[in-house]
């Protein structure tokens, strides 16, 4: 007999997206919500407007002590020594052998260090980063946040005016990849402004036990602005548009960051840290495969996993793929060989036994308008 999965847990939002009639489902351990009314509006409304995800899944563990610093600048691939009190950046824990544990975000704070993880990797991260403790020995505490910590993200163009209404902070000198502390509708926060959805956005890391307030104060006050809660299915077509990479998908530990086009993040120069010489390997000859983008070139829809051929012969597979809502045209990203990965390449996606066209494009496939822009 096989033994029963655990049960699934649920964010401190669960009743609010239940009330909401949201389509609920699996995800990490989780049940979440996928959708409200349909993807696409929900999509379309990020890009349009604003949409407000629950992101309260996601892991957070907390740096602090004497040697934070030391030991993070060990741990992730970048380097968090080059942070500002209230900046943040993109990172990812890596294998000794160079392959990707997770990809995640750092925020300096006043003193400390937050790590924010994927949902799917919250226990292999916490692990990893617990046996590099006591390898090390470093003066660190490493403090897991996740069951306390909401996270809700108001993402697109019009977040920080919904945002603004809602807090005395100055969200205008709030830049990219910048965090602050303050409150929002009454609830102390930190306010990042960063997100996963190609547009302008922010993310909001809160107490659980708040949660419902603030999420419910930030739809009321949103309404007039077009704002709608927002589930995983548009998550995932708006990250895939802008190009950024799903760990499952785009991203496992058989992945290094310059087959997936992520070597800018890896900091040689900070000194030792862990797979610095795989990846001075895979920096030095070239990485053997790297994530492309494609466009079909007719009606046919790569998915995961789909065979990509080159002149007949199989060499990758899709990593993920949709028809996208905003450009109406159907996209994936993919690995190939390094040797066959050129903008504008033709290849062939294999969808249910035939060969389909598609061209090699370079990513993102979007880019937010400038504030400027007409």
């Amino acid at each position: 007999m096989t033994a029963a999965a655990p049960p699934l847990k649920q964010t401190p939002l669960h009743a609010s997206h239940v009330a909401l009639g949201a389509r609920m489902v699996a995800y990490a351990g989780y049940e979440m919500p996928v959708q409200y009314t349909s993807i696409i509006e929900e999509h379309r409304a990020v890009r349009g407007a604003a949409g407000l995800f629950d992101l309260s899944h996601m892991g957070e563990l907390h740096l602090s002590g004497p040697e934070a610093l030391a030991f993070a600048r060990y741990a992730v691939v970048s380097d968090p020594g080059l942070l500002e009190p209230g900046q943040a950046q993109y990172s990812m824990l890596c294998l000794a052998d160079g392959g990707i544990i997770d990809d995640l975000i750092v925020y300096r704070l006043e003193g400390s260090y937050l790590i924010a993880c994927n949902a799917a990797n919250h226990e292999a991260v916490a692990t990893h980063l617990a046996s590099l403790q006591a390898q090390g020995d470093f003066d660190v505490a490493i403090e897991d946040r996740s069951d306390t910590t909401a996270l809700i993200a108001p993402q697109g163009p019009r977040a920080a005016e919904l945002l603004s209404r809602l807090t005395d902070l100055d969200l205008d000198s709030l830049g990219n990849y910048r965090s602050s502390t303050g409150r929002v509708a009454g609830v102390d926060c930190l306010v990042a402004r960063t997100g996963y959805t190609g547009e302008d956005g922010f993310e909001l890391f809160c107490s659980a036990r708040r949660a419902t307030g603030l999420w419910e104060a930030l739809l009321d006050s949103g309404r007039d602005l077009g704002l709608q809660p927002c589930g995983l299915g548009s998550r995932d077509t708006l990250r895939l548009e802008a190009g950024m990479p799903l760990y499952g998908n785009e991203l496992d530990r058989t992945v290094n960051p310059y087959e997936a086009n992520l070597g800018r993040v890896v900091k040689m120069e900070k000194g030792e840290f862990v797979g610095r010489g795989a990846l001075a390997a895979v920096q030095q000859i070239g990485p053997r495969r790297r994530l492309v983008g494609l466009v079909m070139r007719d009606d046919a829809i790569a998915r995961h996993g789909y065979p990509v051929r080159v002149e007949g012969s199989e060499v990758g597979s899709v990593t993920s793929g949709t028809l996208s809502p905003t450009l109406g045209e159907r996209i994936a990203m993919a690995y190939v060989p390094a040797t066959d990965a050129e903008i504008g390449r033709e290849v062939e996606v294999v969808v249910r036994d035939r060969p389909h066209p598609a061209e090699q494009v370079k990513l993102p496939f979007y880019r937010r308008p400038k504030p400027d822009a007409a």
